[in-house]
């Protein structure tokens, strides 16, 4: 009975896996139509959006198969509870992601000076969110606060975009409406940063049995 429990656990390890590697990849998506300006690359996004949401719902019940088929111990009642929670701000990942391709047809034409530092902000909380799950996988408390270290730079990153957008708006006033696009890009960005230390600060209860509260 037990060994049958250990492999559904093992399986949910996998698919949270899948569904982290799903959320990378929505972004670099995302990232990738912004940085061409490639509409037609921004709206591959959303069925990879959907899977996100399919992967979810496959986590989610087998989740609730295991909590009502089984009778977890402490430290695996964490483990399923945890994920529970965690997919929810992956399947906001993703919801993020398919945001920013939706801004990308608003920004043809436009001024793209700025895309390096959003590019930075992308590859920051792509590792967050890559990072986040595998500190669940492994049961690493270290890395675990590693992520929610790492947000620190996401908003300094954020806090830059800023600060340029409106230095962008101040030399050229009719770049106002490509500037707030970009701004909120960034601040989607943010979020997903947001997310991932939510993700792992569960990975933190699912070892710990104590949770320092969602970003």
């Amino acid at each position: 009975m037990r060994s049958h429990f250990d492999e559904q656990l093992q399986q949910l390890r996998h698919e949270m896996i899948e569904m982290g590697a799903l959320c990378e990849r929505v972004i670099a998506l995302s990232v990738k139509a912004l940085e061409a300006g490639d509409e037609k690359l921004a709206a591959s996004v959303a069925p990879v959006d959907a899977e996100i949401d399919q992967k979810e719902r496959t986590i989610e019940a087998l989740c609730l198969r295991l909590l009502l088929q089984q009778q977890p111990v402490a430290r695996d009642l964490r483990q399923i509870s945890a994920a529970l929670k965690m997919i929810t701000d992956l399947e906001r990942i993703g919801d993020q992601a398919e945001d920013i391709a939706e801004i990308v047809p608003f920004l043809t034409g436009t001024d793209t000076r700025d895309l390096d530092i959003l590019r930075e902000m992308a590859q920051a909380v792509i590792k967050m969110v890559t990072e986040s799950i595998d500190a669940y996988v492994k049961c690493d408390i270290m890395l675990a606060k590693k992520v929610v270290a790492d947000d620190d730079t996401v908003d300094a990153q954020f806090d830059g975009v800023k600060r340029l957008l409106i230095a962008r708006i101040a030399e050229a006033p009719e770049q106002g409406e490509a500037a707030l696009d970009l701004l909120m890009i960034a601040k989607y960005f943010e979020r997903i940063g947001d997310h991932a230390v939510n993700i792992a600060e569960w990975a933190l209860f699912s070892v710990t049995g104590a949770h320092g509260g969602t970003a």
